[in-house]
């Protein structure tokens, strides 16, 4: 007897990552203008169809086949090598073509969107991002690398030797760089580090650095940008830590010269670095991260060792901060279009899952969600831009508070979201190889890398309170407060905040609270300031969400 042909689910790919986004086309507009738009179109236009073929696929591969570590060759040398698919190879040389990294530090990106170039270079990671195998992370930590080695007080030598490295758009030049900063016994309390750094005794200039970094991220990498604390500098306090480069290889470390035969194979580690172990983590699973311990590795200092260096680490920080709320809006965008695909295929009940009251309107809010955690974190950029490209102070005070704001918000978010985008596809959400469940997994991530929601919590009090960085907030709160009644009283509730004493007990136990308040409330100002420049969607999705995260009103029945 024929058996019924078995039902199989067909879900259609979503829309065009480019194309298919209203706001982030809108928002373009709006920050580069009709013809610096136009003069960033192709180049989106190239990365998106990458994405939605060549790049789609080997996510999908690099996923599929995590790094692995071989510690030993076949004679029984130490060879500490992380093995990665092609796949990952494949995004690492689309990150270098499109230059995700190099791009607002090419000279003709300036020339043709001045301060707009940081602008472009969020799109970019906007597209490259939730399908990269969380490639964007070493783009990330290479983009802080960047900045920091264009930092004058930076050996020129040094940075002649590395940066063109990170910037190059030829991939068979182009260098990642990770980043080693925390140790098991501190974490983020980084005034317990205890990696210690001398100068060597070469007479090449160089110091050498012994101890053990817990959480290193693209171990693969060619070089890390890593704290020590330089010999003689006071125990137990942060500031006094010194960023250093540290080469990964053999081929590139001072030392290799001893031993021609380990400089001959390029994979094979410096002298004194020893990987002891790759991470065993949650998701972002086809990125290797390492245990990595230091016996007398080479580094260069990136500044004065003598001077206190954890100022000079945060230009890289902030960097990094924001590559991580560019990341979690990505991510949302994207579940969410693959939601939407989903939904407009799937029959329940007689009909589309898309046109369910319900569902639709679980989608809408989605979308809210997703369109305030994507203004934020391009501000933030737009914001990093006027402060390299045009020095301006203002902006400089402002993103002083807004990195952490932007970075803290839109990592809650993205985790919120992606738990309601595995839902969305009921039982095959809860299904390894339909790829669903990574986007839980990655996204736990976002509120834990670069500091937790605590740790930023209190950034956000400390730039208030030292840096006056309350002050531009506030400014543009109230300016867009003209047009809702709603950012009026929060604006009005915020301003108070941080006129109180925030080192009181009260003041801190409080923190977290504030500094998500004032995230929505920036949001909600970004929104609105979007609508102004004439786009109705933007006026919509402001209302919708000073509703939902200012006044904390059910918008089901609106979206």
């Amino acid at each position: 007897m024929d058996q019924a042909p078995r039902y199989v689910q067909h879900v259609p790919p979503p829309a065009d990552p480019y194309d298919g986004d209203e706001l982030l086309q809108s928002w373009l507009h709006a920050r580069l203008g009709a013809d610096g738009h136009a003069a960033a179109r192709p180049r989106l236009a190239a990365l998106a169809a990458e994405v939605t073929g060549p790049l789609r696929a080997a996510h999908a591969d690099a996923e599929a086949h995590p790094p692995t570590l071989l510690r030993y060759g076949p004679w029984g040398d130490r060879v500490d090598r992380i093995d990665t698919p092609p796949g990952w190879e494949v995004l690492r040389r689309a990150a270098a073509r499109h230059a995700l990294v190099a791009l607002p530090y090419l000279p003709e990106a300036q020339t043709t969107w001045g301060a707009g170039a940081r602008v472009v270079q969020h799109a970019l990671l906007h597209l490259y991002g939730p399908e990269s195998a969380t490639f964007s992370c070493p783009v990330a930590m290479s983009d802080g690398a960047a900045a920091l080695l264009s930092r004058p007080e930076v050996d020129p030598a040094v940075r002649e030797a590395w940066l063109p490295r990170l910037l190059s758009t030829d991939p068979d030049t182009a260098v990642t760089s990770g980043q080693w900063m925390t140790e098991a016994q501190g974490g983020s309390d980084l005034s317990r580090s205890s990696t210690v750094a001398v100068p060597a005794a070469d007479g090449t200039g160089g110091w050498r650095l012994t101890g053990e970094k817990w959480f290193c991220s693209a171990a693969d990498s060619a070089i890390a940008v890593a704290l020590a604390r330089p010999r003689g500098a006071a125990e137990g306090t942060s500031r006094v830590l010194a960023p250093f480069l540290v080469p990964r290889y053999a081929a590139d470390s001072p030392l290799a010269e001893t031993n021609a035969a380990r400089s001959a194979d390029p994979r094979l580690p410096a002298p004194g670095v020893r990987l002891h172990r790759l991470k065993d983590k949650l998701g972002t699973r086809a990125l290797p991260t390492a245990e990595i311990g230091l016996r007398q590795a080479y580094a260069w200092p990136l500044g004065d060792p003598a001077e206190p260096g954890l100022g000079r680490m945060m230009t890289l920080v902030v960097v990094t901060r924001l590559h991580n709320a560019a990341a979690a809006a990505a991510g949302m965008r994207r579940g969410l279009a693959y939601a939407q695909a989903y939904a407009a295929a799937r029959q329940v009940a007689g009909g589309r899952l898309a046109d369910h009251p319900l569902h639709r309107a679980t989608l809408g809010t989605l979308a809210v969600d997703a369109a305030g955690a994507f203004v934020l974190a391009g501000h933030a950029f737009a914001l990093l831009g006027r402060v390299e490209v045009d020095g301006d102070p203002e902006a400089a005070a402002e993103l002083r508070v807004v990195a952490p704001l932007a970075k803290l918000a839109t990592g809650r978010l993205a985790v919120q979201a992606a738990s309601e985008y595995v839902e969305c596809f009921g039982g095959a959400g809860y299904i390894e190889d339909t790829g669903i469940p990574r986007l839980l997994r990655d996204a736990q991530v976002l509120p834990i890398w670069e500091g937790t929601t605590n740790v930023l919590a209190l950034d956000v009090l400390r730039a208030v309170r030292r840096d006056g960085a309350g002050r531009p907030l506030l400014a543009r709160l109230s300016a867009a407060g003209q047009r809702s009644a709603a950012l009026r009283e929060v604006t009005a509730e915020l301003s108070a905040a941080f006129g109180a004493d925030l080192t009181s007990d009260n003041g801190v136990a409080g923190a977290r609270g504030l500094a998500l308040r004032a995230a929505y409330a920036l949001a909600a100002a970004l929104l609105l300031e979007q609508a102004a420049g004439g786009d109705p969607a933007a006026e919509t999705l402001a209302r919708l969400w000073t509703r939902r995260w200012l006044r904390h009103e059910d918008i089901a029945t609106d979206v």
